[in-house]
């Protein structure tokens, strides 16, 4: 029962607040924190560890796609269907810009390391970068077009920007050498990310497959099914040591595989009725946030409730 706690196998409690879908759930720099935001409209700070709702921020005309905070915790960006970008004061809940650089919904906001550039993705096709240190720059640094369709998710790894999008490629836009990669899934890609030791990227696409590819030759090392993804956007992400690939399902599960092998390691289930379609992984500890269309967001921890390991034949 040694193996039960290497992963976050267990619910440890609900982020309850938003009415309908939520879209998105993701941790800040250190991990003490989580966003999420929702079908309502609303993005929410809570404290993951104690399942506290922290503060609660309302400005989007529509439904809002995804938050992140800045590196040093003082502000946030989020993106909706309203086609806006807004940046926040973390702390007081004032909106302090509004960035119309897309012509449709934005799916994906992501900042750079130094929280100097954000990137955001759209349903245009185009990927805006914008920098945040010229008060007034209200046009966009940078319009990656390449994408022949929607881009439903982006990553940044210091100067590289990794795209993905419903034409089935994954681009890996090198920004420093001015440098883009393609790679050809062939299938809708919804979701990438990079590995924390950078060497590779994990992309999910909507034949039910999660590849991972190598990041330099963007060679296939191993592909994971057994969930369900064929129609809506379900984030798949790396544990925290790369040892594990985590992903939603559109069957309200939660599949854990073995990085190396392949194999489904844990199927997490009963906690989601609609769509696991956010996940979010601790960056430094066997901790996880799940978020799914019928409104619940679970915490899951490496440890039972009672803080004990069930004895071995206990079955999860």
């Amino acid at each position: 029962h040694d193996k039960m706690a290497h992963y976050p196998i267990y619910p440890a409690g609900q982020l309850a607040g938003h009415e309908g879908s939520v879209m998105a759930v993701r941790f800040n720099q250190d991990g003490n924190y989580c966003m999420t935001s929702g079908q309502d409209r609303l993005v929410k700070l809570w404290n993951p560890h104690t399942q506290l709702l922290i503060k609660t921020y309302k400005g989007h005309g529509l439904e809002v796609n995804d938050a992140i905070a800045t590196a040093d915790n003082s502000r946030f960006a989020s993106c909706s269907n309203d086609k806006t970008i807004m940046i926040w004061d973390i702390a007081t809940g004032r909106m302090i810009t509004k960035y119309r650089g897309h012509s449709a919904a934005v799916y994906c906001v992501r900042f750079s390391q130094d929280s100097a550039v954000l990137a955001s993705s759209s349903y245009d096709a185009t990927v805006c970068l914008w920098d945040l240190r010229a008060p007034n720059q209200y046009e966009p640094l940078q319009k990656l077009d390449e994408a022949k369709d929607s881009v439903p998710s982006i990553c940044i790894r210091n100067h590289e920007i990794l795209t993905g999008s419903v034409d089935g490629f994954v681009r890996n836009y090198d920004i420093r050498m001015g440098r883009m990669r393609s790679d050809c899934i062939g299938e809708p890609v919804t979701s990438v990310n990079f590995s924390h030791d950078n060497n590779c990227i994990l992309a999910s696409s909507l034949d039910g497959t999660i590849r991972l590819l190598d990041k330099e030759t963007g060679e296939l090392l191993r592909d994971y099914t057994g969930h369900k993804n064929n129609n809506y956007k379900v984030d798949s992400v790396f544990s925290h040591n790369d040892a594990g690939v985590v992903s939603g399902s559109e069957d309200g599960d939660v599949c854990i595989w073995d990085l190396v092998t392949g194999a489904i390691e844990h199927r997490l289930q009963g906690q989601h009725k609609g769509i696991v379609c956010s996940l979010a992984y601790h960056p430094k500890k066997p901790l996880m946030v799940s978020a799914a269309t019928d409104g619940t967001v679970c915490v899951w921890k490496n440890l039972p409730p009672s803080g004990r390991l069930p004895p071995p034949e206990a079955n999860y």
